[in-house]
C-alpha cells in the first residue's frame, strides 16, 4: 500500500477567475505543470465553457491524456454580460454558488468515480477566487495561490487596511477625485518611495465604505495568508523591493513569471511540441476568435515603424475618447495596428467609418477585433506599444523589449504605468483626465522617434534579456518554479 502511495500521479485542480487576463496565465503554469507530470483539472465556468465551445467549437475544451476541463457555476443568469460593470455581482455571486460548485466537482474528483484520474493531491486557485481555500481546507486539500498582477499592483492591494487606518479610504468626497486629492503621496510604504495615491489600486476611490471592490480585493490578500504559497507572474531583477517587502506578508513567495517565456524557453516545451498527447499546442482559451492575417498585413511593414495598440479584454471607453485616440494615431503618421473588441465602445464606433479618418490613414492602419498578442509584439515591424497597461500586457511587452504609451484604466494598471514609466524607464505615460489627440499625437511620436524614445527602447531592450535570463535554466524564475513543482509534489505523499 505505501509504494502505490509512493508512485501516485500528483494531480493539480487549477482555478483561474474567469476573465481572460486571469485565464491566460493560469493556463500557462497548468501547461507546465502537465510538463511536469502532473495530472491537470483545470476549472472554467459553465459561462466560459459554452462560449469556447461556441467560438472554437468542441475541440477546445475536449480533455486531453492527463489534461482535463471541469465546469462549476458562477451564481449569475446566463444574459449577464460579466463585463467591467458586472464585477460586483460577480464578486457576491461566485463566493456563494461557486463554493457550492466547487465543493461538489471537488467531493466528484475524491470519490475517484472517473477513470483514469488520480485523486486531488492539490489545488492552485486564482488569488481572488477566495472560495478554493474554503473547500480546500474542507478536504484537507493543499493549496497554492496564483495572483495575476504585478508585484507593485500586488503591494497596493496590501495596503488596503493601511489606507482605511490612515483615512484615506473610504474618500469624504466625490470632489476628490478631480480636485488634486488623488495626487498626496504615500510615504508609508518604503519600497515605493515617490507613489501618489492616484497610483494605488483605484478601488479604494469611493466615498461607499462597504463598497464590494475594495472589500473583495482585500479580503482576498489577508485570505491568501492561509494558502501554503503564493505564486508570483514576475521576476527576481524586475521587482526586487517589492517582492522583498511582499514576503513578510506571504513567506513563501514564489516569482515565477514571466510565464510565457517561462514555458517557450522550458527545455521540454520543445521535446513535447509534436507530441498528440501533449497540452500545449491545442489548448487556447482565448474567448475572442485572434485574427492572424494581420501578421501577413505586419510583414508588409518597415522595422520598427508600426505602433500597436490594444486596450485589454476589460477596458470600455465612450465614443468620444475612441475619436480622439483614432484622430491621435491617424496625426501621428505612423502605421498601426488597432485591437477594437467588439465590446470595448460603449455607443459606436463611427469616427472609423468617416471618409476623412479613411483618407488620412489610408494604407497604414489595421483594424480587428482580437489579435495573437504575442506573436505581434515579438513581430519586427512593431516599434511601440499603446496600452492600458494590464500586467500581462505590460510583462509581455518588457518580454519582447518593446516601448509602450500608457494609458491605465483601472485596478493596478496606474501601479503598473508609474512603474513602466518612472521606475524601468521604458514607457510614457498620457496622463489621466480628458484623453486629447495632440497628447496622444505627441506621446505615439516621442515614443516612436524622440531622444526619449531612444533611450526607451535601449532600457527596453536591457530588460528583454533580464526576462530571458530569468525564464532560461539556471535563472531566477526557472529556479523558482523547479522549487515550486517540488513543493506541489510533495502533497501526494502527504
Amino acid at each position: 500500500m505505501v509504494e502505490a502511495k509512493m508512485t501516485a500521479k500528483p494531480h493539480v485542480v487549477c482555478v483561474p477567475l474567469p476573465l481572460q487576463g486571469h485565464m491566460n496565465p493560469m493556463l500557462i503554469l497548468s501547461k507546465l505543470l502537465h510538463l511536469h507530470g502532473f495530472h491537470v483539472t483545470f476549472v472554467l465556468t459553465h459561462f466560459n465553457f459554452s462560449l469556447l465551445l461556441n467560438s472554437k467549437g468542441p475541440n477546445s475544451v475536449k480533455s486531453l491524456p492527463g489534461f482535463r476541463f471541469e465546469a462549476i457555476s458562477d451564481g449569475l443568469p446566463p444574459e449577464n454580460k460579466r463585463g467591467i460593470l458586472n464585477l460586483p455581482e460577480f464578486c457576491m455571486s461566485i463566493a456563494v454558488e461557486g463554493l457550492r460548485s466547487f465543493r461538489e466537482l471537488i467531493a466528484k474528483l475524491q470519490q475517484g468515480g472517473l477513470p483514469d484520474v488520480p485523486p486531488v493531491s492539490c489545488i492552485v486557485s486564482d488569488g481572488v477566487m477566495g472560495l478554493t481555500i474554503t473547500v480546500a481546507e474542507e478536504f484537507g486539500i493543499p493549496e497554492f495561490m496564483l495572483f495575476t498582477p504585478s508585484g507593485c499592483g500586488m503591494l497596493g492591494y496590501l495596503n488596503f487596511d493601511e489606507l482605511e487606518k490612515r483615512g484615506f479610504f473610504p474618500l469624504k468626497d466625490e470632489k476628490n477625485l478631480q480636485d488634486g486629492y488623488l495626487d498626496t503621496e504615500v510615504d508609508w510604504i518604503p519600497s515605493m518611495k515617490g507613489i501618489r495615491l492616484r497610483e494605488i489600486p483605484t478601488f479604494f476611490r469611493t466615498t461607499d465604505p462597504s463598497d464590494i471592490m475594495f472589500n473583495y480585493n482585500r479580503d482576498s490578500v489577508t485570505n491568501a495568508i492561509k494558502a501554503k504559497g503564493v505564486i508570483l507572474n514576475t521576476f527576481q531583477e524586475l521587482e526586487s523591493e517589492t517582492l522583498a517587502a511582499i514576503k513578510s506578508t506571504y513567506p513563501h513567495l514564489y516569482p515565477i513569471g514571466p510565464l510565457p517565456l517561462l514555458l517557450h524557453n522550458h527545455p521540454k516545451h520543445h521535446h513535447h511540441q509534436s507530441d498528440a498527447n501533449n497540452a500545449d499546442p491545442t489548448i487556447d482559451l482565448n474567448l475572442w476568435n485572434a485574427e492572424a492575417n494581420c501578421l501577413q498585413w505586419l510583414d508588409t511593414k518597415e522595422k520598427t515603424s508600426v505602433v500597436y495598440v490594444n486596450f485589454g479584454s476589460l477596458v470600455i471607453m465612450n465614443p468620444n475618447q475612441l475619436q480622439e485616440f483614432a484622430w491621435g494615431l491617424a496625426n501621428s503618421d505612423y502605421s498601426f495596428l488597432w485591437v477594437i473588441r467588439p465590446n470595448l465602445v460603449e455607443g459606436g464606433e463611427e469616427v472609423l467609418s468617416e471618409e476623412n479618418f479613411k483618407k488620412k490613414t489610408e494604407g497604414r492602419c489595421m483594424i480587428v477585433g482580437w489579435c495573437p498578442q504575442e506573436k505581434v509584439l515579438s513581430h519586427e515591424s512593431v516599434g511601440g506599444f499603446l496600452s492600458h497597461c494590464g500586467w500581462n500586457s505590460t510583462l509581455e511587452s518588457i518580454s519582447e523589449g518593446v516601448v509602450m504609451v500608457c494609458w491605465p484604466f483601472f485596478a493596478e494598471q496606474q501601479m503598473n504605468c508609474f512603474y513602466v514609466c518612472k521606475r524601468w524607464g521604458i514607457g510614457m505615460e498620457i496622463e489621466e483626465g480628458e484623453v486629447k489627440r495632440e497628447k496622444i499625437e505627441r506621446a505615439v511620436r516621442e515614443v516612436m522617434e524622440g531622444e526619449r524614445g531612444k533611450n526607451m527602447r535601449e532600457k527596453a531592450l536591457e530588460w528583454k534579456l533580464k526576462a530571458q535570463a530569468a525564464t532560461l535554466p539556471g535563472g531566477s524564475s526557472y529556479a523558482t518554479f523547479m522549487t515550486l513543482v517540488h513543493k506541489l509534489k510533495e502533497s501526494v505523499n502527504n
